[in-house]
């Protein structure tokens, strides 16, 4: 394995592009690929064992890319496939789950601390149950947001009406008292500030994508693993379907337009 190699990201879909991000401009010499499995999204619905094929599917395609190091950019594979994955290859793997809850516990003065997520995520405990897991003092309040998801796909992540769906979604967690807020859903970070206008003054926000990068710079210095390039990493982007799609929505994500989307089949 070469310190120059490529770090590896993949989500079902779009949402893993706030990693990305967070990585370019935190560690703007790696290069970087990602892969959006935009066929099969979303995850939140299939089986463990379905989730835990794709994303031993999308890895092995990812290692063949002599990627060093591989991060699970979605919720809901980091939950049901991450151990599998550790099995499985010899890279590090990061998912991105434990990192925000470590971020949470730090932060929390109140021991309060609200989750919001997908359906499924909610509904699957993983976080609160991560959390008791570490701390067992701690009170979790879980909060699905569906319609934020296709509202930051739209690019409405400063629109009146998303300020009224964050109101209604946050208004259970504002009345917990909670003073942490994880964002669990890599698409929530560009909702950040509407989410710090709604919650309660003094509220921190836990931005996934920002703590799984600072870990991962941790961990290619552990393993001397950081490029030695002095340029600018590069990224390429791969998907399951729709690369068109991909492109026009990702630069919402990115900043930035694309310069090259690749369709390919596992």
């Amino acid at each position: 394995m070469s310190s120059d190699h490529p770090i590896g990201v993949f989500d079902s879909g779009l949402g893993g592009l706030t990693v990305v991000s967070a990585i370019q401009k935190l560690l703007p010499d790696e290069s970087i690929i990602y892969f959006g499995d935009t066929a099969r999204v979303p995850y939140g619905n299939k089986s463990t064992d379905l989730i835990r094929g794709y994303s031993l599917e999308i890895s092995d395609y990812l290692l063949n890319q002599n990627t060093k190091l591989l991060v699970v950019a979605c919720n809901t594979a980091s939950a049901l496939a991450l151990t599998t994955l550790k099995e499985h290859l010899d890279i590090p793997v990061i998912g991105v789950i434990e990192p925000g809850v470590r971020a949470a516990l730090t932060a929390t003065r109140n021991n309060r601390i609200g989750v919001i997520g997908t359906i499924s995520t909610i509904q699957s405990n993983v976080y609160q149950k991560e959390l008791r897991n570490r701390y067992e003092k701690i009170s979790v309040f879980g909060q699905p947001c569906p319609l934020f998801v296709p509202l930051v796909e739209e690019g409405w992540v400063d629109d009146d009406i998303t300020r009224r769906v964050a109101k209604i979604y946050l208004k259970d967690l504002n009345a917990q008292d909670i003073d942490t807020l994880i964002l669990g859903c890599t698409h929530y970070p560009l909702l950040k500030s509407v989410l710090q206008e709604t919650v309660l003054p003094g509220t921190i926000l836990v931005d996934s994508a920002e703590v799984v990068t600072e870990e991962i710079r941790s961990i290619l210095n552990d393993l001397n693993l950081k490029t030695s390039a002095e340029d600018t990493g590069t990224l390429s982007c791969y998907v399951s379907d729709l690369p068109a799609r991909f492109e026009m929505v990702a630069s919402r994500f990115l900043g930035d337009s694309i310069a090259h989307v690749s369709k390919i089949h596992l």
